[in-house]
């Protein structure tokens, strides 16, 4: 795997160096349209309606339309923005995992430590799974905000990314207002029928039929001559930056503790606070949150 992203994972004044990999990965057979008749390539064009010019794409800007009116967005419009380039995934609270709703989950990413020491991702891993809590961050990925839950999967911190509320449609169907008698038996056989399907889930057991099938199809064809003689090239994108390093573990969580006790008009120190002797080193500014777009 490549790192598509490096940053920073910050929680308080700790900051835990992390580079960002695609959790998942797309398994269907790439696909083209082709001519039928010789099987040349079908290749699309960017043609003005008005003039039916091809336009090269540096003379193309973005549009909105309303249905009735349409606002020209170009380059210099969208450059004026408030672009989001931070390399921080900022925690902004830990909440209960069975708050988190599913639903809302979209793409996921795995957290690998970039560090000379890996302590503090495993501190937060671990803290995450004792208190059984799941975090929610904000980051910037591709100059676009994004909000994330940040949870353990198999000892690896995993980010996933969560759909803003109003990306969410409401279930809204009058026919499930309607009252619907459910009989004892009924429930009852239904229960029975789950039971003889019950068992435990294995991924594994399951494969995409349709792309296996496909792929044989293709090779058969390719073991009879059937095929053109063609060469494609594929690339990635990566993006990457640079990761602070962890400078004081100790001395930046009892920092956050007391900051965050303060912030809420709460007295009293933590125990290693406590037994903690006074240091001359000045106590570090609080980060600036990033604005939500």
């Amino acid at each position: 795997m490549r790192a598509i992203w490096k940053g920073a994972l910050t929680f308080g004044l700790v900051n835990v160096p992390v580079k960002v990999y695609s959790a998942t990965e797309d398994h269907d057979v790439p696909l083209h349209q082709v001519h039928a008749a010789d099987g040349g390539r079908i290749r699309y064009q960017r043609i003005c309606e008005l003039d039916g010019e091809v336009v090269p794409f540096q003379e193309i800007d973005k549009a909105y339309d309303d249905g009735e009116r349409t606002v020209v967005l170009t380059k210099e419009d969208l450059a004026s923005l408030p672009a989001e380039r931070s390399r921080e995934i900022d925690v902004v609270e830990f909440v209960p995992s069975e708050q988190v709703d599913p639903l809302t989950f979209d793409r996921a990413y795995y957290l690998e430590p970039d560090s000379t020491s890996p302590k503090a991702y495993v501190l937060l891993r671990k803290t995450l799974e004792q208190t059984d809590r799941t975090a929610i961050v904000r980051f910037s990925l591709r100059q676009k905000t994004r909000l994330a839950a940040l949870r353990v999967r198999d000892d690896v911190l995993v980010l996933q990314t969560l759909l803003w509320a109003d990306e969410v449609r409401e279930a809204a169907f009058p026919s499930l207002d309607e009252p619907v008698r459910i009989s004892a038996k009924e429930l009852e056989l239904s229960a029975s029928l789950v039971d003889s399907f019950s068992s435990d889930f294995d991924p594994e057991e399951y494969g995409d039929e349709y792309q296996q099938e496909l792929r044989t199809l293709i090779d058969a064809k390719l073991e009879q001559g059937d095929a053109l003689d063609t060469s494609e090239t594929f690339g990635e994108r990566v993006e990457e930056g640079e990761g602070g390093e962890v400078i004081d573990l100790m001395e930046a969580l009892r920092a956050s503790v007391e900051r965050s006790r303060a912030a809420r008009g709460e007295s009293g120190t933590t125990p290693a606070a406590k037994d903690a002797k006074p240091r001359a080193k000045k106590e570090p500014a609080p980060r600036k949150k990033a604005k939500a777009s």
